[in-house]
C-alpha cells in the first residue's frame, strides 16, 4: 500500500521471491504502473511496471535560532483522545532540534516508560507530567477543571505516582479526580501549571470572576495556547470574536506578570501535524460527539510558528512566552527515570544459604553424598549465577508457593524456561530434570550419564537394574542447558511462571500477600486499546456518517493510526509483582483499580507489567486446567498422579494409533487417540502425530516444541521428514535443540548460545554463523531450517507440558469413565447434555452443521464440535450418556454412574450454574411436590422450567401444589 499523502493506493507486482525488493514501512518509492480493476476487492490496484526508491521529502525545520519546548502533549494513552504514539512524539521534538518535550496525559501517566525509551534513543529530556482533573473537594461532584503538575525532581516523580493512585482508587468518579487539598499535600516536587481553556484561571478570566488573581496564586505557572485552539468558544456568552480570545490570553499574562509568575504558550498537543486531525475525528465521531468534524488545530508547532500564533503580545512578550518561559521551566526540572533502573527483588533473610542448603540436601537425597561431579559442577555454576545476582529469595519465594500447592494436593506445572535450572528442580519448583539423560540408583546411587546425544531422555532409557545392588535403577533427565533459563552469563531475569489449579489460584494469590505483606504485593496491570478489529469500526462507522467511500489500502491506513490507542485497564491472569520492604510501590509505578472497578477488590499496577520486568520481581502464578483435572483424576481413582510411570506402553500407543483405546478411525473419524488430551487433541497436532507417528517420551517433547514455535513444522520440519532428509529426533524441534546439537558438533558454547537466540527470535543465521557452522560439518538442511525459524518453544517448557499431558492420557487408557468425567466437567457450559440424549444420529448431524459453516463457526460453534467428537469417542468405548436428573444430578460436574456418566444439571443450555446452584439448595430439603414448589424453592425462572421439561427432567411432577379430589 503506497501512500501520497492525500490517499492510500494497492500497488501490487508479481515476483519470484518479494523480499528481493526490500521495502519496508516508512520507505518513499516512484511507482510507474497501470490501473486494473480486482475482481475480489472490488476496487482498483496499481500494477506495478517499474519502481525506484526516491529520497523523502524535506523534513518539518524548525529555523528559530534558539527553540521552543513543548510543555502540554497527549499521546495515545490519553484514553480514545490522543493519536500521537509515544514514540513519534519524542522523535518529532528531536527532529526540531527541540530539547525536552513534557508528556502530559488527561488522568494516566502509562506513557512514561516508551516516553523514556524515547528519550533515550532520540536524546531528548523527557518532563514526566500529567494533565489532571482538578476538583475543589471529595465530597462533591462539581464538574472537574483541568490542570497540569510536572515532576520536577526524584520526590515529584514520587509524589505524582501517589496522585495518580490515590485519583483512581479514592477520587474516581468518570475520571480520576484530583481534591485540592490532595494536591497541596503531595505538591513537593512538582511544579503545577494552569492548563487549557478547562483550567480554572482561564474559565475565571473568561467569566471575569474577580477572584482570578486569587484562583492564579494556586499555580507555579500560567499557560495560554493558539486562540484556534479555543475558536469553539465563538458565539458563547462572553466569546463573540477573536479579538475577544486574544484578550482573555492578554489578561492571562498581565496576571502573570501581576503575580510574577511565569507564562508559557502551549499546544495543548494531540496529534502531530494539521494533516493527522482527521485521525482524531475519527476517533472522537465513534464516540458520538457532534463536533468531531470541527477539530481545533491541536497539533505540534515549531518555534516560528509559535511566535507568528502569538505576534499580537508583540515581539518581546511573544518570545518570552513561547521560548523563554518554557526553556526555563524545563531546565529547572532534572532528567528522571519513570521506573527505577536494575531488579529490586525482595529479600529474604538466610535466603543465600538457605538456597544452598536445600538445593544440597535434596541433591544428596537423589545422587548421593559426594554428589557426581557432573551434578556438583552443574549445581556449583546455577548457584554462583542464582546467588550472584540476588535471584536466591525468588527461588525461595517459588519453592514455599509450590509447596503450599503440593500439600493440597494440587500439582503445579512449570511454564517457560524455568525446567532449565537443576536448582530449580531441587527446590521442587519444576519436576523437569534438565540433566543429561541417565541412570541413578536410589539405593546406592550407582550412575551412569548419557552426554553425546545417544537418547533423547532419561525416561526413555530401557529398564535396568543396578550393576552394583540389583536394585531397579531411576531413569532421569531431558539434557536443558541452563543458559536458556539466566542467560551465558546467568544475569538475566528469571522469570519463575508456574501453572496452578484455577481451583486453588486464589489461594495461592492470598499466601503470596501473607509471605509479602498486603503492600508488597500487587496484581499486574495490562492496558487494553483499540485492536485492530475494532479500530475498524471506528472507521467504518465514520464513513458511513459522512457518506464516504475509501479504498481498502487507505481504510488500512487509517485504521493502523487508530491502533494502540488506549480504551480500558485490566489485569494480568496471574501476574503478581513484589515490592522489596525498604520501598514502597510509589517508587516504581502508581496503583489502580482494573478498569477503575472500585467493586472487584483487586489493586493493580498502573504501568502495563512489562514496563516493570527488569525492574521489579513478577510472579506469574496462573491458573490452568490441567492440575485441576489431574487432582479430580487423583480423587476419583485413587491413583496418585506422580507414580504414573511416562513409559508405560499402552499409553504412549494413543499418540500413534487406537489400539490401546479399542476403537476403529471409522467411529471416531482420526486415527490417533489423543482427543481431549491437552496439547495433542488439535486438528493441527493430531496431524503431526499422524506424520510423525512418536515413539518415545522424548518425540513427544519434541511434537510439543514443533507444534508451539512458529515456522518451525510448518514449511521446514515437515517437509524435512516427508522428504526423508531428517526425521522427528534430528529436527530443530526447540530453542534448546540447537545449542546443544551445535555443542555437539564442536562450536564453542559462547558461539551456540548466540545462535541459538538470534534463530530464536527470528533473526536467522549470518553469513559468518554459516560458514562457522558448515566449519564442523552441520548440515546445509540444518542451516535451511534455523533461517526458516521465526519463533522457537522453551524445551522445558515442553517437557512440562508433556508431563501433564501423558497422565492425563494414562487416565484415559486405563481409568475412562474418570477420565471422561472429569474431562467435561472443566467444560460443562460448552457440553449439551441434551443434545447428547438424542443419540448419535443427532450428535453426527450437529457436528455436519457446524462444520458445513466453515470459516463462519462461531467459538462456540468450535467449543461443541470438539465435545461432540469426545462425546463420540466414549460412546464408543462404551461409555453410556444418561439424561440429566433433577435429585441425582450435580451442580457442575458429571458422576460416574452405572458404568456411565451423570451429566450436571448446568450441562443443560439455558440453565446455567446460578440456576443449577440453586436446584440443589431447594433439594436439600426433600423431593419437590410439583413444578411450582420447584420455582418457589429454587428461584428459578419459567426459561429454566422449560429446558428442564423439554429434557424430560420433570417428568411425574405435576404443575401446581393444588391437589384435585376428583
Amino acid at each position: 500500500d503506497v501512500y501520497d499523502g492525500t490517499d492510500t493506493l494497492n500497488c501490487k507486482a508479481f515476483l519470484e521471491n518479494s523480499a528481493d525488493l526490500g521495502i519496508k514501512t516508512g520507505d518513499w518509492l516512484k511507482v510507474k504502473g497501470s490501473l486494473q480493476f480486482q475482481p475480489y476487492d472490488q476496487e482498483l490496484a496499481l500494477m506495478i511496471q517499474g519502481l525506484a526508491f526516491i529520497e523523502p521529502p524535506a523534513p518539518l525545520v524548525d529555523e528559530a535560532q534558539k527553540k521552543r519546548v513543548e510543555l502540554h502533549l497527549h499521546t495515545k494513552m490519553s484514553g480514545l483522545d490522543g493519536t500521537i504514539d509515544t514514540e513519534d512524539a519524542v522523535k518529532i521534538a528531536a527532529s526540531l532540534g527541540h530539547e525536552a518535550v513534557a508528556i502530559t496525559d488527561h488522568g494516566v501517566v502509562q506513557a512514561f516508560p516508551q516516553a523514556y525509551r524515547a528519550g533515550e534513543k532520540y536524546g531528548v529530556k523527557i518532563i514526566y507530567g500529567l494533565e489532571g482533573y482538578l476538583i475543589e473537594s471529595p465530597a462533591t461532584k462539581d464538574q472537574a477543571f483541568h490542570i497540569i503538575l510536572l515532576a520536577e525532581n526524584k520526590v515529584g516523580l514520587k509524589n505524582l505516582y501517589k496522585l495518580v493512585s490515590y485519583s483512581h482508587l479514592r477520587h474516581f468518579y468518570r475520571t480520576p479526580r484530583l481534591p485540592r487539598e490532595l494536591i497541596e499535600k503531595y505538591r513537593r516536587g512538582l511544579i503545577i501549571g494552569s492548563a487549557c481553556e478547562a483550567g480554572e484561571v482561564y474559565q475565571a478570566v473568561l467569566r471575569n470572576d474577580p477572584r482570578a488573581l486569587e484562583i492564579a496564586e494556586f499555580y507555579d505557572y500560567l499557560e495560554i495556547q493558539p486562540l484556534a485552539n479555543n475558536e469553539f468558544l465563538l458565539g458563547t456568552e462572553h466569546v463573540k470574536t477573536k479579538e475577544d480570545l486574544a484578550r482573555i490570553n492578554k489578561q492571562i499574562v498581565k496576571i502573570g506578570e501581576h503575580l510574577n509568575k511565569p507564562v508559557v504558550a502551549t499546544c495543548d498537543v494531540h496529534f502531530l501535524r494539521p494533516e493527522d486531525s482527521f485521525i482524531r475525528t475519527i476517533l472522537l465521531a465513534g464516540q458520538g460527539f457532534a463536533d468531531a468534524e470541527h477539530q481545533a488545530p491541536l497539533y505540534y508547532r515549531t518555534t516560528t510558528e509559535m511566535l507568528a500564533e502569538f505576534a499580537y503580545l508583540g515581539e518581546k512578550k511573544a518570545e518570552e512566552v513561547v521560548i523563554k518561559n518554557p526553556r526555563a521551566i524545563a531546565e529547572k526540572i532534572e532528567k528522571l527515570t519513570p521506573v527505577p533502573q536494575g531488579l529490586h527483588p525482595p529479600k529474604l533473610a538466610d535466603a543465600d544459604q538457605k538456597l544452598k542448603e536445600m538445593t544440597f540436601a535434596a541433591a544428596a537425597e537423589i545422587y548421593g553424598d559426594p554428589l557426581p561431579e557432573l551434578v556438583e559442577k552443574r549445581l556449583q555454576r546455577e548457584l554462583a549465577a542464582i546467588i550472584g545476582n540476588g535471584f536466591a529469595s525468588l527461588y525461595i519465594i517459588s519453592h514455599k508457593l509450590v509447596k503450599k500447592s503440593l500439600d493440597h494436593g494440587y500439582l503445579v506445572g512449570s511454564r517457560g524456561s524455568v525446567g532449565s535450572s537443576l536448582v530449580a528442580t531441587m527446590c521442587a519448583i519444576t519436576e523437569v530434570n534438565p540433566l543429561p539423560p541417565h541412570y541413578i540408583c536410589p539405593q546406592c546411587f550407582w550412575h551412569e550419564f548419557f552426554t553425546a546425544g545417544e537418547v533423547g531422555a532419561g525416561v526413555d532409557l530401557p529398564e535396568r537394574n543396578c550393576p552394583e545392588c540389583e536394585t531397579p535403577l531411576q531413569r532421569l533427565g531431558f539434557d536443558i542447558p541452563f543458559e536458556v533459563f539466566m542467560g551465558f552469563h546467568g544475569d538475566k531475569v528469571p522469570d519463575i511462571d508456574l501453572n496452578f489449579s484455577g481451583e486453588y489460584q486464589g489461594e495461592i494469590h492470598d499466601y503470596t500477600e501473607e509471605l509479602f505483606g498486603r503492600e508488597q504485593v500487587y496484581r499486574a496491570g495490562t492496558i487494553g486499546t483499540l485492536a485492530t478489529k475494532t479500530a475498524y469500526g471506528f472507521v467504518m462507522k465514520y464513513l458511513e456518517q459522512v457518506q464516504e467511500t475509501k479504498r481498502r489500502a487507505e481504510v488500512n491506513r487509517l485504521v493502523s493510526r487508530l491502533t494502540g490507542v488506549r480504551r480500558t485497564t485490566g489485569q494480568h491472569p496471574g501476574g503478581m509483582v513484589v515490592v522489596p520492604a525498604e520501598m514502597d510501590i510509589y517508587d516504581f509505578t502508581p496503583i489502580q483499580y482494573p478498569a477503575n472497578d472500585d467493586k472487584s477488590g483487586i489493586v493493580t499496577t498502573h504501568f502495563e507489567y512489562h514496563a516493570l520486568d527488569d525492574s521489579l520481581v513478577k510472579l506469574d502464578i496462573l491458573g490452568h486446567d490441567d492440575p485441576t483435572m489431574l487432582r479430580n483424576l487423583q480423587d476419583l481413582t485413587g491413583v496418585s498422579v506422580q507414580e504414573i510411570p511416562l513409559d508405560e506402553p499402552e499409553t504412549m500407543a494413543i499418540f500413534s494409533g487406537l489400539a490401546s483405546l479399542g476403537v476403529t478411525e471409522e467411529e471416531i473419524g482420526t486415527p490417533v487417540g489423543t482427543l481431549g488430551i491437552p496439547e495433542f487433541g488439535t486438528p493441527f497436532v493430531r496431524q503431526m502425530l499422524v506424520d510423525t507417528r512418536p515413539k518415545t517420551f522424548s518425540d513427544l517433547v519434541r511434537i510439543s516444541g514443533l507444534s508451539h514455535g512458529t515456522n518451525v513444522w510448518t514449511n521446514n520440519a515437515q517437509e524435512l521428514v516427508k522428504d526423508e532428509i531428517a526425521d522427528l529426533s534430528s529436527v530443530i524441534a526447540t530453542r534448546d535443540d540447537i545449542m546443544s546439537y551445535l555443542m555437539l558438533r564442536g562450536l564453542e558454547a559462547t558461539d551456540a548460545f548466540r545462535i541459538m537466540e538470534q534463530v530464536r527470535r527470528g533473526r536467522g543465521l549470518t553469513e559468518d554463523d554459516e560458514k562457522l557452522m558448515r566449519k564442523f560439518n552441520v548440515p546445509q538442511w540444518y542451516l535451511e531450517s534455523c533461517q526458516k525459524i521465526s519463533y522457537m518453544f522453551p524445551k522445558a517448557h515442553a517437557v512440562a507440558y508433556v508431563m501433564m499431558a501423558y497422565r492425563i492420557a494414562y487416565f484415559k487408557v486405563h481409568h475412562p469413565l474418570a477420565f471422561y468425567a472429569a474431562l467435561f466437567s472443566l467444560k460443562t457450559a460448552d457440553f449439551d447434555a441434551h443434545l447428547v440424549s438424542l443419540g448419535e444420529g443427532a450428535i453426527k448431524r450437529e457436528m455436519e452443521e457446524i462444520k458445513a459453516k466453515g470459516s463462519e463457526a462461531t467459538a462456540k460453534d468450535r467449543s461443541t464440535y470438539t465435545q461432540l467428537e469426545i462425546v463420540t469417542e466414549a460412546m464408543a468405548r462404551g461409555i453410556k450418556f444418561w439424561p440429566v436428573n433433577l435429585y441425582k444430578s450435580a451442580a457442575v460436574s458429571f458422576k460416574i454412574h452405572e458404568n456411565g456418566l451423570l451429566p450436571p444439571l448446568a450441562s443443560l443450555q439455558g440453565v446455567g450454574v446460578n440456576a443449577a446452584a440453586g436446584i440443589l439448595e431447594a433439594r436439600k430439603s426433600g423431593e419437590f411436590i410439583s413444578i411450582e414448589d420447584l420455582r418457589l424453592k429454587s428461584g428459578v425462572t419459567k426459561a429454566v422450567i422449560e429446558v428442564l421439561r423439554l429434557h424430560g427432567a420433570l417428568e411425574g411432577l405435576p404443575e401446581t401444589n393444588q391437589l384435585t379430589l376428583f
